[in-house]
């Protein structure tokens, strides 16, 4: 019997180690995270069980190829429940080789994190911000976007 415990604590201890670390913040943690004055960051408020959510997430990992080698930082904040966090997350975000960079929103009162990322936001996910600190720019996109749609942006706003 205390083979089997041993093999089974082995088995999750080893399954989790390879699951990528995703840090909680808090919605000030998102904008403090996002705040260099030398940097345009992309970010996107999405969940595992939104479909639209999930069928937009190749456009970040786009986005991010693309960005390479710019000052650019493209950040997906998960807003899944509490519960799928952090090995559910985890799982899911390794299963579709998402390259940027996750986080998970710890807020769960909509009433007080939505008005602080912006206050147009009427609560729909996904959600896109484009915000460039430095240079007084943000840009806020309720509903799917494209690559293209981002970069066009974000392009504009780094040649500025």
């Amino acid at each position: 019997m205390r083979n089997i415990l041993l093999s089974i604590a082995m088995f999750v201890c080893i399954g989790y180690a390879g699951a990528q670390q995703i840090p909680a913040y808090s919605a000030d943690g998102i904008i403090a995270h996002t705040s260099n004055k030398d940097t345009l960051y992309i970010i996107n408020f999405w969940a595992t069980w939104c479909a639209p959510c999930v069928h937009e997430l190749p456009e970040f990992n786009a986005l991010q190829k693309y960005y390479a080698n710019k000052p650019v930082k493209i950040l997906l904040v998960s807003l899944d429940f509490k519960e799928d966090y952090p090995y559910k997350l985890s799982r899911f975000v390794e299963r579709q080789k998402l390259t940027p960079e996750i986080a998970w929103l710890s807020d769960t009162d909509p009433n007080v994190f939505i008005p602080k990322i912006d206050n147009s936001w009427e609560g729909s996910i996904p959600a896109t911000v484009i915000v460039h600190p430095g240079k007084g720019f943000k840009k806020f996109m309720e509903g799917t976007v494209t690559s293209r749609q981002v970069s066009t942006i974000a392009d504009k706003v780094l040649e500025q």
